[in-house]
Protein backbone atom coordinates (compact mmCIF):
# COMPACT_ATOMS: atom_id res chain seq x y z
CA UNK A 1 0.00 0.00 0.00
CA UNK A 2 1.12 3.23 -0.52
CA UNK A 3 2.60 5.20 2.42
CA UNK A 4 1.81 9.16 2.04
CA UNK A 5 2.74 12.01 3.91
CA UNK A 6 0.79 13.64 6.56
CA UNK A 7 1.22 17.39 4.41
CA UNK A 8 0.55 15.74 1.19
CA UNK A 9 -2.35 13.54 2.47
CA UNK A 10 -4.44 16.65 4.42
CA UNK A 11 -4.05 19.12 1.28
CA UNK A 12 -5.20 16.01 -1.33
CA UNK A 13 -8.69 17.42 0.23
CA UNK A 14 -10.39 20.75 0.83
CA UNK A 15 -13.04 18.59 2.71
CA UNK A 16 -12.00 15.67 4.44
CA UNK A 17 -15.43 15.40 6.95
CA UNK A 18 -13.56 14.02 10.17
CA UNK A 19 -11.09 11.88 10.75
CA UNK A 20 -9.50 9.15 12.97
CA UNK A 21 -5.17 8.89 12.45
CA UNK A 22 -3.85 6.37 14.36
CA UNK A 23 -0.24 4.52 14.42
CA UNK A 24 2.92 3.98 16.65
CA UNK A 25 5.95 6.50 17.05
CA UNK A 26 9.09 6.33 15.12
CA UNK A 27 10.85 5.55 18.13
CA UNK A 28 8.60 2.78 19.01
CA UNK A 29 7.62 3.79 22.58
CA UNK A 30 4.00 5.34 22.03
CA UNK A 31 1.02 4.91 20.77
CA UNK A 32 -0.25 8.08 18.73
CA UNK A 33 -3.99 9.21 18.06
CA UNK A 34 -5.53 12.22 16.49
CA UNK A 35 -9.16 13.52 15.69
CA UNK A 36 -9.89 16.51 13.63
CA UNK A 37 -13.73 17.75 13.08
CA UNK A 38 -14.26 20.15 9.75
CA UNK A 39 -17.35 21.90 8.90
CA UNK A 40 -19.45 23.85 6.11
CA UNK A 41 -22.74 24.94 7.84
CA UNK A 42 -22.43 27.38 10.54
CA UNK A 43 -23.78 24.87 12.48
CA UNK A 44 -20.83 22.65 12.52
CA UNK A 45 -18.55 25.61 12.39
CA UNK A 46 -20.06 27.04 16.05
CA UNK A 47 -18.01 23.92 17.91
CA UNK A 48 -15.07 23.45 20.29
CA UNK A 49 -13.37 20.39 21.62
CA UNK A 50 -13.32 20.90 25.85
CA UNK A 51 -11.24 18.36 28.30
CA UNK A 52 -14.12 15.93 29.78
CA UNK A 53 -12.52 13.43 32.16
CA UNK A 54 -9.79 11.49 30.46
CA UNK A 55 -10.98 12.21 27.25
CA UNK A 56 -12.76 15.06 25.11
CA UNK A 57 -16.33 16.39 23.86
CA UNK A 58 -17.92 18.77 21.88
CA UNK A 59 -19.26 21.87 22.59
CA UNK A 60 -20.79 24.87 21.27
CA UNK A 61 -18.16 27.53 21.28
CA UNK A 62 -21.68 30.56 21.06
CA UNK A 63 -24.65 28.70 22.70
CA UNK A 64 -26.83 31.44 20.71
CA UNK A 65 -25.60 30.07 17.69
CA UNK A 66 -26.33 26.53 18.20
CA UNK A 67 -29.30 25.26 15.91
CA UNK A 68 -29.36 21.93 15.89
CA UNK A 69 -27.04 19.71 18.34
CA UNK A 70 -27.86 16.37 17.08
CA UNK A 71 -25.01 14.87 15.67
CA UNK A 72 -22.73 17.86 16.52
CA UNK A 73 -22.39 17.49 20.25
CA UNK A 74 -21.17 14.09 21.55
CA UNK A 75 -17.31 12.89 22.96
CA UNK A 76 -15.18 11.53 20.61
CA UNK A 77 -12.71 10.15 23.21
CA UNK A 78 -12.81 8.14 26.16
CA UNK A 79 -10.96 5.51 28.15
CA UNK A 80 -11.36 1.95 29.41
CA UNK A 81 -9.22 0.86 31.70
CA UNK A 82 -6.08 -0.32 28.95
CA UNK A 83 -8.30 0.96 26.03
CA UNK A 84 -8.75 4.51 24.35
CA UNK A 85 -11.85 5.12 21.96
CA UNK A 86 -12.07 7.49 18.94
CA UNK A 87 -14.93 7.76 17.42
CA UNK A 88 -16.81 10.69 15.46
CA UNK A 89 -19.82 10.30 17.09
CA UNK A 90 -22.26 8.86 19.61
CA UNK A 91 -21.04 5.82 19.00
CA UNK A 92 -18.36 6.56 21.49
CA UNK A 93 -20.51 5.64 24.09
CA UNK A 94 -21.88 3.04 22.59
CA UNK A 95 -18.26 1.24 22.51
CA UNK A 96 -17.59 2.03 26.04
CA UNK A 97 -20.57 0.72 27.23
CA UNK A 98 -21.11 -2.23 25.99
CA UNK A 99 -17.13 -3.14 26.03
CA UNK A 100 -17.37 -2.86 29.74
CA UNK A 101 -19.86 -5.33 29.46
CA UNK A 102 -17.31 -7.86 28.02
CA UNK A 103 -18.81 -7.03 23.88
CA UNK A 104 -15.94 -6.69 21.86
CA UNK A 105 -15.48 -3.77 19.51
CA UNK A 106 -17.23 -4.86 16.45
CA UNK A 107 -19.75 -6.32 18.37
CA UNK A 108 -20.61 -2.72 19.88
CA UNK A 109 -20.53 -1.24 16.12
CA UNK A 110 -23.12 -4.25 15.01
CA UNK A 111 -25.70 -2.29 16.92
CA UNK A 112 -24.91 0.82 15.23
CA UNK A 113 -25.36 2.61 11.63
CA UNK A 114 -24.39 5.53 9.63
CA UNK A 115 -25.39 8.85 10.80
CA UNK A 116 -29.85 9.85 9.83
CA UNK A 117 -28.29 12.84 7.67
CA UNK A 118 -29.87 11.76 4.29
CA UNK A 119 -28.85 12.35 1.81
CA UNK A 120 -25.05 12.25 2.53
CA UNK A 121 -25.69 9.37 5.50
CA UNK A 122 -22.53 10.22 6.97
CA UNK A 123 -20.25 7.22 8.07
CA UNK A 124 -19.72 6.10 11.66
CA UNK A 125 -15.69 5.95 11.43
CA UNK A 126 -13.95 4.41 15.28
CA UNK A 127 -10.94 3.50 16.22
CA UNK A 128 -9.97 1.90 19.47
CA UNK A 129 -6.17 1.64 20.80
CA UNK A 130 -5.48 -1.52 23.21
CA UNK A 131 -2.08 -1.22 25.39
CA UNK A 132 -0.77 -4.99 26.38
CA UNK A 133 2.70 -5.81 27.25
CA UNK A 134 4.16 -2.68 26.63
CA UNK A 135 2.88 -2.83 23.16
CA UNK A 136 -0.06 -1.75 21.47
CA UNK A 137 -2.61 -2.99 18.84
CA UNK A 138 -5.84 -0.85 17.20
CA UNK A 139 -8.46 -1.64 14.93
CA UNK A 140 -10.53 1.00 13.27
CA UNK A 141 -14.48 0.61 11.77
CA UNK A 142 -16.49 2.64 9.24
CA UNK A 143 -19.98 2.26 9.04
CA UNK A 144 -21.51 3.33 6.22
CA UNK A 145 -24.53 3.16 3.06
CA UNK A 146 -24.28 1.41 0.46
CA UNK A 147 -23.51 3.62 -2.57
CA UNK A 148 -25.76 6.02 -0.70
CA UNK A 149 -28.86 4.04 -0.23
CA UNK A 150 -30.01 4.85 3.31
CA UNK A 151 -31.94 1.27 3.59
CA UNK A 152 -28.54 -0.75 3.57
CA UNK A 153 -25.90 -0.18 6.11
CA UNK A 154 -22.39 -1.92 5.29
CA UNK A 155 -20.10 -2.80 8.17
CA UNK A 156 -15.64 -2.70 7.70
CA UNK A 157 -13.33 -3.40 10.38
CA UNK A 158 -9.56 -3.04 10.16
CA UNK A 159 -7.48 -4.45 12.63
CA UNK A 160 -3.63 -3.72 13.01
CA UNK A 161 -1.71 -6.24 15.21
CA UNK A 162 2.04 -5.21 16.20
CA UNK A 163 1.73 -2.04 14.43
CA UNK A 164 4.92 -0.81 12.92
CA UNK A 165 7.01 2.09 14.00
CA UNK A 166 6.40 5.31 12.61
CA UNK A 167 3.36 4.54 10.58
CA UNK A 168 -0.31 5.25 11.69
CA UNK A 169 -3.77 4.76 9.46
CA UNK A 170 -6.03 7.35 8.39
CA UNK A 171 -9.86 7.14 7.80
CA UNK A 172 -12.43 9.57 7.14
CA UNK A 173 -15.60 10.62 6.85
CA UNK A 174 -15.84 11.93 2.98
CA UNK A 175 -14.14 10.52 -0.20
CA UNK A 176 -14.30 13.83 -1.54
CA UNK A 177 -16.46 16.91 -1.63
CA UNK A 178 -19.89 16.32 -3.52
CA UNK A 179 -23.97 17.19 -3.50
CA UNK A 180 -24.32 14.33 -1.49
CA UNK A 181 -21.08 14.03 0.24
CA UNK A 182 -19.52 10.68 -1.02
CA UNK A 183 -18.38 8.24 1.60
CA UNK A 184 -14.81 7.42 2.02
CA UNK A 185 -14.06 3.55 0.05
CA UNK A 186 -11.26 1.44 0.62
CA UNK A 187 -8.95 0.70 3.55
CA UNK A 188 -7.69 2.91 5.90
CA UNK A 189 -4.73 5.29 4.16
CA UNK A 190 -1.17 4.46 5.67
CA UNK A 191 0.65 7.57 7.03
CA UNK A 192 4.43 7.91 7.46
CA UNK A 193 4.48 9.41 11.37
CA UNK A 194 7.52 11.79 11.67
CA UNK A 195 10.08 11.58 14.45
CA UNK A 196 8.56 14.55 16.29
CA UNK A 197 6.96 15.79 19.60
CA UNK A 198 3.01 16.04 20.05
CA UNK A 199 3.74 19.77 19.82
CA UNK A 200 6.02 19.62 16.32
CA UNK A 201 2.86 16.99 14.96
CA UNK A 202 -0.19 18.59 16.34
CA UNK A 203 0.80 22.21 14.68
CA UNK A 204 1.83 20.00 11.22
CA UNK A 205 -1.36 18.68 11.42
CA UNK A 206 -3.27 21.55 11.86
CA UNK A 207 -1.53 23.92 9.58
CA UNK A 208 -2.41 21.61 6.81
CA UNK A 209 -5.83 20.91 7.22
CA UNK A 210 -8.08 23.31 4.95
CA UNK A 211 -7.80 26.88 6.60
CA UNK A 212 -11.58 27.53 5.49
CA UNK A 213 -13.33 24.04 6.95
CA UNK A 214 -10.93 23.21 10.21
CA UNK A 215 -12.60 23.78 13.29
CA UNK A 216 -10.95 21.54 16.03
CA UNK A 217 -8.19 18.96 16.06
CA UNK A 218 -7.38 16.62 19.23
CA UNK A 219 -3.72 14.62 19.60
CA UNK A 220 -2.37 12.17 22.20
CA UNK A 221 0.65 10.71 22.75
CA UNK A 222 0.35 7.38 25.17
CA UNK A 223 3.44 5.95 26.98
CA UNK A 224 3.32 2.31 25.71
CA UNK A 225 5.20 1.48 28.75
CA UNK A 226 3.56 3.19 31.52
CA UNK A 227 0.41 4.33 29.64
CA UNK A 228 0.69 7.91 30.75
CA UNK A 229 -0.21 10.06 28.31
CA UNK A 230 -0.10 13.83 26.89
CA UNK A 231 -2.69 15.63 24.63
CA UNK A 232 -3.39 18.69 23.19
CA UNK A 233 -6.22 20.56 21.86
CA UNK A 234 -6.60 23.19 19.16
CA UNK A 235 -9.80 24.79 18.08
CA UNK A 236 -10.32 27.55 15.28
CA UNK A 237 -12.45 29.55 17.42
CA UNK A 238 -10.16 30.05 20.12
CA UNK A 239 -7.42 30.77 17.68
Amino acid sequence: MEIKSIVNELNSLAYHGRGIIIGKSADGKKAITAYFIMGRSENSRNRVFVTDGEGIRTQAFDESKMTDPHLIIYAPVRVLGNKTIVTNGDQTDTIYELMDRQMTFEQALRTREFEDDAPNFTPRISGIIRLENGDMNYAMSILKSADGDGSSCQRYTFAYNNPLAGKAKFIHTYKCDGNPLPSFEGEPKTLELPDMDIDSLTDLIWKNLNEDNKVSLFVRYIDLGSGKYESRIVNKNEA
